[in-house]
């Protein structure tokens, strides 16, 4: 069972890469002064985890408005994780949790999913300004994408 709402949600720093180089991203930085949109994913360059990014991407202006700031997490490197977003044109960071270690951590971790060992859960968590994870879910169904819409009514009740 992933982390409930009412926890005080984990800080972590996890790699990303661009164009300009590898980078150390710590999410919960922005706490105090924006929300935080996590969404982890199985695997880069499947169907359902590109149509889940692509929505996020094009609905980041709203979730912008809502003073959040939106973070992609997946098993995947961050060299795969960039060719991903330049394909898909992402316009938000992707971290790679290689290590799975924060996968772990969130308790968004399959054992098992289609032989493959230790892949990400498709999951979400609002975690406000205060640090404190105000909307979680997770699913053992990897077809299954969040509730956006219920993500970003938590984030507009504050």
């Amino acid at each position: 069972m992933a982390l409930q709402t009412g926890t005080k949600a984990p800080a972590f720093t996890l790699k990303s890469k661009n164009a300009d180089g590898l980078a150390d991203i710590s999410p919960l930085d922005n706490v105090g002064s924006k929300n935080v949109v996590l969404l982890f994913f199985p695997l880069a360059f499947t169907s359902v985890c590109a149509d889940e990014m692509c929505s996020v991407r094009d609905q980041l202006k709203e979730y912008e408005k809502l003073e959040a700031e939106v973070y992609a997490i997946s098993v995947d490197s961050p060299f795969t994780q960039e060719v991903f977003a330049k394909e898909k044109n992402l316009n938000f960071p992707l971290l790679s949790d290689f290590n799975r270690e924060v996968s772990k951590q969130y308790d968004v971790l399959f054992e098992d999913l289609l032989g493959f060992k230790g892949v990400s859960k498709r999951a979400a968590f609002v975690i406000n300004k205060e640090g404190t994870i105000v909307y979680a879910t997770d699913s053992n169904d990897p077809k299954q994408l969040p509730d956006f819409e219920a993500m970003k009514k938590v984030l507009a009740e504050g």
